[in-house]
């Protein structure tokens, strides 16, 4: 199951089942979890901790060194949840305090080929990066996120659960749950029903309320301010509400596909 042809220092635990593949390169206090596969020419870097069932593809990197220039060399950390696949050639920069946990990926989360993930970013569990997506450092990405080819999310950025990002987009800011953002600048594109229809996690009721929403916040000219307030007089309460008013005002009110004088 473990290569001879594989560099893997004596310091790294190795848990039950795990195959590692000719030429892969696993550095020292790296911990990898039961059933986990690392292909030909992957690194997985000191400071790494991977739970169970992943599949690491060739040419990625895992755990790697910060690139800011605030890191000054300090043993720093990357954790990795259970059954994440990471396809060819994605890198994955772990944090740059070592006081901190430093980058998080959650479990369940597919990142495609060619795609970074930056210093100290947090991603949910249940979350795609597509092909070739760019996340700088502290980014915070919610769960079931979607983030389709070429996306370059900003440092400092938060997106919010549900949402889904249309290829090529650039996020300079915040993305409130279950949004659909498209286009250069970011425009609101309208309410991820399709998806969370097929998820099942929520009823029709409850998308219509997410798009009433939205419609306050996007659609009537008003300020994000007036917008939240008119939100909780006429949508009843419910989970997605919540989420959608807690993360605005989290935020301070600041979120993409605004006017500044709406803000």
């Amino acid at each position: 199951m473990i290569s001879e042809k594989a560099h893997i220092d004596p310091s790294a635990k190795i848990g039950d089942n795990v195959t590692i593949h000719p030429f892969a390169y696993i550095d020292k206090d790296v911990v990898i979890g039961d059933g986990c596969v690392i292909m030909p020419f992957a690194s997985i870097i000191r400071g790494t901790r991977m739970g169970k069932n992943c599949k690491v593809y060739q040419g990625a990197i895992v755990g790697a060194d910060p690139q800011d220039f605030r890191w000054k060399g300090g043993f720093t950390y990357c954790h990795i949840g259970d059954n994440v696949t990471i396809r060819e050639n994605v890198i994955i920069n772990r944090g740059i305090d070592p006081n901190t946990e430093g980058t998080k990926i959650g479990s369940d989360c597919w990142l495609m080929a060619n795609s970074h993930v930056g210093h100290d970013s947090v991603l949910k569990g249940r979350i795609v990066l597509g092909n070739n997506v760019s996340v700088a450092g502290d980014v915070y990405i919610g769960e079931c996120t979607i983030l389709s080819s070429s996306v370059v999310v900003h440092e400092n950025s938060k997106i919010g659960d549900w949402a889904l990002i249309k290829g090529g987009c650039r996020i300079t800011g915040n993305v409130p749950p279950y949004c659909i953002m498209a286009h250069n600048p970011t425009t609101y594109f309208g309410v991820n029903a399709t998806i969370l229809r097929k998820s099942n996690a929520i009823s029709e009721e409850r998308v219509d309320d997410i798009a009433k929403c939205y419609r306050h916040v996007y659609q009537t000219g008003t300020s994000v301010f007036n917008a939240l307030h008119r939100i909780e007089a006429d949508v009843d309460p419910s989970p997605e509400r919540d989420n959608i008013l807690s993360f605005i005002r989290g935020v301070n009110l600041k979120i993409v596909a605004v006017p500044k004088d709406l803000e």
